[in-house]
């Protein structure tokens, strides 16, 4: 089957197809980093030049990730692959979701996953990082006690010579 154009509609196609067939429908994930020396050599070798220095040419390597579902009971098989980075780990993110697909138990929406989590993370963040307000009466408190310690007298520094 071909790949799929968007990240989306993988998503999408996977989550129903999970619901039809949780306990046969399997998720498969490959990411591949090619190694450069390898490619530079493989290539040199088909057009069967003498391969250059490789610090003088630097390929850039492009890591893909490709994500697959297949049902073998259905026979269907969904592709997407990627290489942008963003969106990687955007998908590995809404893997779990549809983990608990695979486990037969229901979610709400796929359509933003990440975004809806990183709302959520964001809320968790902001009550967490949020000092609590004091009252007039606690900063009154606060400023009695550090006013009897300064009449106190306390230990006093010495001037002298440097």
């Amino acid at each position: 089957m071909p790949y799929l154009e968007t990240s989306q509609s993988w998503l999408k196609q996977s989550a129903l197809l999970l619901q039809a067939r949780p306990s046969t429908t399997k998720i498969t994930t490959k990411y591949n980093v090619p190694n450069p020396k390898k490619a530079a050599k493989v290539h040199f070798k088909t057009a069967k030049q003498p391969p250059p220095d490789p610090s003088a040419t630097a390929p850039s390597t492009v890591a893909t990730l490709t994500l697959r579902t297949y049902d073998p009971v259905s026979g269907t098989s969904l592709k997407y692959r990627t290489d942008k980075a963003a969106e990687v780990g955007r998908l590995v993110a809404s893997l779990g979701r549809l983990g608990k697909l695979m486990s037969g138990q229901e979610i709400e929406e796929i359509d933003d996953t990440v975004n809806a989590e990183a709302k959520d993370e964001k809320a968790v963040e902001v009550a967490v990082a949020t000092p609590p307000v004091e009252t007039s009466a606690q900063v009154a408190e606060k400023k009695a006690v550090a006013g009897k310690n300064e009449l106190s007298g306390g230990k006093k520094k010495k001037k002298g010579k440097k």
